[in-house]
C-alpha cells in the first residue's frame, strides 16, 4: 500500500467532544488521528449523499445497493440497537 501524505491542521472542538473521541480512539485502538479522519471520512459521504450534486450514476449504485441488501442492512440496525441503545438527550 502506497504511504498518503498527511497535512497538519488547527481545529477547535467542544473539550466533551475531543474526549469522547480519544475514548473511541483508544477503545478502537487506533490513534486520535485516525479516529477523526474516519470521523471525517463518515461525514462527507453523508453529507455527498444529501446533496443533489453527486453523480446520478453513484446514488444509482447506492439506491440498488440499498435494495439489494434492505434486509441485511435491517438485521445489522437491529443488532447494533440492542447492542448500543440510543442515549437520552
Amino acid at each position: 500500500m502506497a504511504t498518503i501524505g498527511k497535512e497538519q491542521f488547527t481545529g477547535r472542538a467542544a473539550p466533551e467532544l475531543l474526549a469522547t473521541m480519544r475514548q473511541v480512539a483508544r477503545a478502537d485502538g487506533m490513534s486520535f488521528d485516525d479516529a477523526l479522519e474516519d470521523a471525517m471520512r463518515e461525514h462527507i459521504a453523508a453529507w455527498e449523499c444529501r446533496h443533489p450534486d453527486v453523480r446520478p450514476e453513484i446514488m444509482a449504485h447506492y439506491r440498488d445497493s440499498l435494495e439489494r441488501n434492505r434486509r441485511l442492512y435491517e438485521l445489522l440496525a437491529e443488532a447494533e440497537r440492542e447492542r448500543c441503545p440510543p442515549s437520552r438527550k
